[in-house]
């Protein structure tokens, strides 16, 4: 389990100033002032892109609920089609942020996720709540797990199986990888993986163009409602309270635009410090994010899950520890440094990169702590953790501290 500890007393970024002529202060910042000598954001409508998933729900509720107007902006919600289509229209500047993949921003910054472009991640938008399907047809074969998965993967030839995942370096293929080599699976060798949006993973496994997915939710449990698949394993079971999704963006507009990031950091935090703070904010958030120009789905496919009531589509319900969460007292949020380097040992064992990159280096310059640490003080009463690394165990037993990244990249039975 995450180990963290947060600071008891809250820390203060800003120097406390006379009134100063011009200067535009944002809520809860009393008399303080930022160096530039005003803190006016110098954008004030903000397009920011988001897939229909769950986890867009804190840039949802950010313009739905106006904490966006109250840190001087205006958020402009952006529902796009694909994950390679949030990576083009972001890169391209026709999108100012996105709800966006941890793997996809770091993929950017080194050249593996599509053209190299600098990028920026302005905080951890969720902790957990993705999953691996598997169809009901390996079910039928007794296949419900790892182990069992493993025999029959055994039994054909290679390749015979096919898994998806949402993207190349998308936390979903880490996640699936990562899982499928815990059971002994090499996903590399053994079975076939392919790339599908999350919207259309439900409809390609009821067709059976493949065994199983990973996505995000509510499309785990779509399949269970749909009788089309089971959950096999959550992510947060091969790793409790993991990073997610972020809130990404260039490198160059944060550059551009420092108060825009911000207001739009503190905007989104606030709003899922509103998300967590009672089952009923969850249960509005589900009604919202339901509707046609989100997710598109039913409330009751994505409320059950977001309030931690989980069902495998084998009969065990259980209400899970480790739910989706979006601030849990600003545990979730702040982006830790080591959380970026995870992924990148990832893309190094799998290998999307052929050398060890400056791990500690190239989190320091993508997750900007100094942006967050000045829009959770904006906010207010926000906790901020004691260190900027966490240690974790995940599901094989393996120990992550970030504190010999190459080696722990090294480490892997299964890798390439």
């Amino acid at each position: 389990m995450s180990k963290t500890r947060f600071s008891g007393s809250r820390r203060q970024f800003l120097v406390a100033s006379a009134a100063v002529s011009g200067t535009y202060l944002l809520p809860g910042l009393r008399n303080a002032v930022w160096a530039a000598g005003s803190d006016a954001p110098e954008k004030t409508s903000v397009r920011v892109g988001f897939i229909p998933l769950t986890d867009c729900a804190p840039v949802v509720m950010a313009a739905v609920k106006g904490f966006d107007k109250k840190y001087g902006i205006s958020i402009q919600p952006s529902k796009e089609a694909s994950w390679a289509a949030v990576r083009d229209k972001l890169t391209s500047g026709e999108l100012d942020a996105a709800h966006a993949l941890y793997g996809m921003i770091y993929g950017l910054q080194l050249g593996v996720a599509g053209p190299q472009h600098d990028m920026a991640n302005l905080m951890t938008l969720n902790n957990n709540g993705q999953a691996i399907s598997l169809a009901n047809q390996l079910k039928e074969m007794k296949v419900t797990d790892g182990a069992s998965l493993k025999q029959a993967v055994a039994a054909k030839p290679k390749g015979s199986y096919t898994f998806a995942h949402t993207f190349p370096t998308s936390t979903h293929a880490m996640w699936l990888y990562y899982w499928l080599a815990s059971a002994g699976i090499d996903p590399f060798e053994d079975v076939r993986t392919v790339v599908v949006p999350p919207p259309q993973m439900v409809m390609n496994m009821k067709i059976g163009n493949m065994s199983g997915f990973c996505v995000g939710e509510p499309w785990n449990q779509r399949a269970i409602s749909d009788n089309i698949g089971f959950t096999a394993v959550t992510s947060q079971q091969i790793w409790p309270d993991h990073p997610e999704k972020v809130l990404g963006t260039r490198a160059q507009w944060v550059q551009e635009n420092p108060n825009s990031a911000r207001a739009l950091t503190a905007a989104v935090l606030e709003a899922a410090r509103w998300i967590d703070a009672s089952d009923e904010n969850r249960r509005e958030t589900a009604r919202t994010i339901a509707a046609r120009a989100y997710i598109n789905t039913k409330v009751e496919t994505i409320e059950g899950r977001m309030l931690g009531q989980y069902e495998n589509g084998l009969g065990q319900k259980w209400q899970d520890a480790h739910a989706m969460r979006f601030f849990h007292d600003g545990a979730v949020s702040f982006p830790y440094l080591s959380d970026g380097m995870w992924f990148l040992t990832q893309l190094k064992r799998w290998g999307m990169l052929t050398q060890h990159p400056d791990y500690a280096g190239v989190a320091r310059k993508i997750n900007r702590i100094d942006i967050y640490q000045q829009a959770a003080t904006a906010v207010g009463n926000v906790a901020l953790p004691a260190s900027e690394m966490r240690s974790s165990t995940l599901i094989d037993g393996k120990v992550w501290d970030g504190t010999d990244p190459a080696a722990y990249a090294a480490s892997f039975a299964i890798k390439r």
